[in-house]
């Protein structure tokens, strides 16, 4: 009788392993507000998911906790994705959260997710596109709101860094359903300026704080704006797709500020430098120049020029020496040439060089006409033979000796199975041709 009853521990085991084999309580998404929220000094997390009429007891283990970018607190809505199962002690079942975002975000970090894949497939984010910052700005532009430590902190930064810079303000929402459209005019109205880079952010916040510098028409703006934009939105590890369109991104607005001018300390160390390395090289320049004169101020030609003259002039003398006695040379050599060619044979007889090329003439005729004849006796003597055999084939010759070629339309006729009763055929004879029409036709 004992043995039809269970013990509670059977029970809560029984129960446990039916709920940890459903395929539906194995991987559960949840939301829900945490009530009862505590942290364990292990590291582990226990609270309880609640709506307006229902609760469950929940666990986090600290190998999932440790992967959370925020900390859990009571009143704290939030999504869940876990399994669930029974604790066999309390008898109670309880969910184990495994992944944990706050309620809200998810859906906005989708929308981030599906948006940054569209732009960036457009090519929105591609970095060949991106306008290069101007590093001596004379004006910059800044949108963001008119008030707050972003402007104050940019303003300080651009005044203590590069004072000669001027600042223009474009006004602007950065928060609310009202921010977006407004950042996106203030964009629009700052191309009409004739800036050098605009600045456009704010300070710190919640991903919904920031989320008007992801929306899709303020990247747009950006993209299509003609002056280079430095995007600095909330804190360093904050990321908005303005940071990803805009040409440079900066981690913080005062980050911005510094991105978008120069330090007037590093700048006038930079010119001290430059002065000091230019004076170097022209004194270096100068001693070299001095050196170099000295060199020929000690030439002696610089201390007594007339040497250089005197030299030149015996020179001179030296050359027109030497034409005076090679022109003679030259003279005679040219002279002998000269006789030499004028006493040719060919020159004292140029009858004989006529003679000779007419001779040449002759003999060159005679042996064209020479070929000439042995190639026609050649030809004659091939032609000949074939003269005969071509008159042994010519039919006319055959109608010369009584015969005749009979045709019909034109065409010989060869048999008499070629023609039939009452046709009319043609009898060539051997001066002359008769027309005959077949009356009977007889075969061997």
């Amino acid at each position: 009788m004992e043995e039809k009853y269970l013990t509670v521990s059977q029970l809560n085991r029984y129960i446990k392993y039916k709920i940890d084999h459903d395929t539906n309580l194995t991987n559960v998404f949840l939301k829900g507000e945490i009530s009862n929220f505590k942290a364990h000094t292990r590291g582990h997390l226990y609270f309880t998911l609640k709506d307006e009429t229902s609760r469950i007891n929940a666990v986090m283990f600290q190998s999932s906790a440790k992967k959370l970018t925020f900390l859990p607190e009571d009143g704290m809505k939030v999504m869940v994705v876990g399994k669930v199962s029974v604790y066999e002690a309390s008898g109670g079942y309880q969910i184990y959260v495994e992944e944990m975002m706050e309620d809200g975000v998810g859906n906005l970090a989708l929308e981030f997710e599906k948006l940054k894949k569209k732009l960036s497939q457009e090519g929105l984010f591609d970095p060949e596109k991106k306008k290069k910052i101007p590093k001596f700005p004379k004006r910059i532009g800044v949108v963001t709101a008119p008030t707050g430590a972003a402007i104050r902190d940019i303003l300080t930064t651009i005044k203590r860094r590069w004072p000669i810079v001027e600042v223009i303000l474009f006004p602007s929402l950065v928060q609310g359903a009202s921010a977006a459209p407004d950042v996106v005019r203030q964009i629009e109205r700052a191309q009409h300026y004739d800036l050098d880079t605009l600045i456009v952010g704010r300070g710190g916040g919640s991903i919904e704080d920031l989320w008007c510098f992801n929306d899709e028409m303020v990247a747009r703006a950006i993209y299509q704006s003609h002056v280079p934009v430095i995007s600095g939105v909330g804190h360093e590890i904050d990321f908005t797709i303005a940071d990803f369109v805009a040409d440079l991104r900066a981690p913080t607005p005062t980050a911005a500020a510094e991105l978008a001018v120069p330090n007037q300390v590093d700048f006038q160390n930079y010119l001290h430098q430059i002065y000091l390395r230019s004076t170097r090289s022209l004194t270096h320049q100068l001693h070299l120049a001095k050196t170099k004169l000295n060199h020929f101020l000690e030439n002696p030609i610089f201390q007594n020029p007339m040497l250089l003259l005197m030299a030149q002039e015996e020179k001179l003398d030296l050359l027109i020496e030497r034409l005076q006695n090679a022109y003679p040379q030259v003279l005679r050599h040219y002279r002998t040439r000269f006789d030499a060619i004028k006493n040719t044979y060919v020159l004292q007889n140029p009858e004989m060089l006529y003679r000779d090329k007419k001779t040449i003439l002759v003999q060159k005729q005679e042996q064209m006409q020479k070929a000439i004849r042995q190639f026609q006796e050649k030809k004659t003597n091939q032609f000949v033979p074939l003269l005969s055999k071509l008159q042994v084939l010519d039919p006319l010759l055959t109608i010369q000796r009584g015969y005749a070629i009979t045709r019909r339309d034109g065409k010989v006729i060869d048999s008499v199975q070629n023609v039939k009763v009452g046709e009319m055929i043609e009898i060539e004879l051997r001066d002359g041709t008769l027309q005959s029409k077949i009356v009977e036709r007889k075969e061997k």
